[in-house]
C-alpha cells in the first residue's frame, strides 16, 4: 500500500506518468474539459473535494517547475487562491505565469488530464507545469 496521501489509482498514475513540461490542470465544478483530454473527476457534490484540498494532495506528489493561473482568479478572489499563495510561498509551486481565462482554456487543451474538483468558486483553476527532481 502506498504511503504518500494520494490514493486516487488514475491521479497517481498521472502523476507518475508526467515528463518534465507537462502540463497538469485542477479546475472547479464548471471548467470545461477540452475533448480528447483525460477528466479525472474527483467532484462528489459540491464543494467536496475542494480546491485547496486536492492541489495540496497534488502537491504532494508532483514536481512543479512553475504554474499558471487566469488573471480572473485575481479579480474574483476564491477561497482557493489563499492555498496557492500559501504553497507559492512555500516553494512548491515554482514560477508564476498569468494569463486571461479564454488563454488559461486554451492551454488545458495540451493538458495530460483535468483535475475535477467539487469546488464552486468561479475562477478556482491552476495549471502545473511539471518539473524534474535531478
Amino acid at each position: 500500500m502506498k504511503k504518500t496521501a494520494l490514493l486516487n489509482i488514475a491521479l497517481s498514475r498521472t502523476i507518475a506518468g508526467l515528463g518534465h513540461g507537462d502540463v497538469l490542470v485542477i479546475g472547479d465544478a464548471g471548467l470545461p474539459v477540452p475533448p480528447g483530454v483525460e477528466v479525472i473527476d474527483l467532484a462528489l457534490t459540491p464543494g467536496i473535494p475542494d480546491f485547496a484540498s486536492v492541489l495540496r494532495v497534488v502537491l504532494s506528489e508532483m514536481q512543479v517547475e512553475r504554474h499558471v493561473l487566469a488573471d480572473e482568479m485575481f479579480q474574483a478572489s476564491p477561497p482557493g487562491l489563499v492555498a496557492v499563495e500559501e504553497q507559492h510561498a512555500l516553494g512548491l509551486l515554482g514560477a508564476r505565469e498569468r494569463l486571461s481565462h479564454e488563454a488559461f482554456k486554451a492551454l488545458s487543451r495540451r493538458a495530460r488530464a483535468v483535475i475535477r474538483s467539487g469546488e464552486c468558486k468561479p475562477y478556482s483553476n491552476i495549471a502545473l507545469i511539471a518539473g524534474v527532481t535531478f
